[in-house]
C-alpha cells in the first residue's frame, strides 16, 4: 500500500469517528454475552494454578465507630478522591459534571439517606454505574472514612435547628445575625 493510499484510509477513518460515538460504546460486562471471547463469556475461568490477589471470600472490614479524626480524614479523602463528581456538599455538581460528564444522584436524596453504610463502601470499592473503582486508590480504612463523611454530609443537608445542641444554635445565632 502506497503512502497516499494510506493517507486516504486514515483521513477516512478520522472523518467516520463521531463524538458520540466515543461517549456510548459496546462494551463487554461481567459474566455476559461478548463475541470475540471463547464460549462467548466476557469472564473467562483462571488459568489453572492462578493464585488469587483479592480472593471473593476475603473478609470485609466492619465499620470501626465514628470519630472526628476518623471524619476529618473522610473529608479529606472525600475532597481528593470524591469532590470531581459529586461536588463539595454532594449535590453531583462537581467539576467533570460542568465539563459534560454524566452527574451522579446527590448523596442526600432519599434513596442514599436509607442506603446502609456497607452500600457506600461497596461502591466505593466496585465502582456503580458510570463510577470506575476506587479499591486501587483508596485504602479499606479511608473506604470506611469517606463513609463516614458522607452521612455526616446527608445529616447537614438535612438538620433541624431543634437538634442542634445549645452551643451550636449559639455559634448558629452569631454567624447569622
Amino acid at each position: 500500500m502506497n503512502r497516499r493510499s494510506l493517507s486516504m484510509l486514515l483521513l477516512l477513518a478520522l472523518a467516520t469517528c463521531r463524538q458520540e460515538d466515543m461517549y456510548s460504546q459496546e462494551k463487554a460486562v461481567g459474566w455476559g454475552k461478548f463475541f470475540p471471547f471463547p464460549g462467548r463469556m466476557t469472564m473467562q475461568h483462571p488459568v489453572p494454578g492462578t493464585v488469587a490477589r483479592n480472593p471473593a471470600d476475603a473478609p470485609v472490614p466492619q465499620p470501626p465507630e465514628i470519630t472526628a479524626a476518623m471524619l476529618a480524614r473522610g473529608r479529606r479523602q472525600y475532597n481528593i478522591n470524591c469532590v470531581p463528581c459529586h461536588g463539595q456538599s454532594g449535590d453531583g455538581e462537581g467539576m467533570i459534571v460542568q465539563r459534560g460528564f454524566p452527574k451522579p444522584p446527590p448523596l442526600f436524596n432519599d434513596r442514599l439517606i436509607k442506603a446502609k453504610a456497607r452500600h457506600f463502601y461497596n461502591v466505593i470499592t466496585h465502582g456503580h454505574g458510570v463510577m470506575y473503582s476506587y479499591a486501587d486508590r483508596v485504602a479499606p480504612a479511608d473506604r470506611w472514612a469517606i463513609t463516614g463523611y458522607i452521612r455526616a454530609l446527608q445529616r447537614s443537608q438535612h438538620a433541624q435547628v431543634a437538634e442542634l445542641s445549645d452551643n451550636d444554635k449559639q455559634h448558629l445565632q452569631e454567624s447569622n445575625p
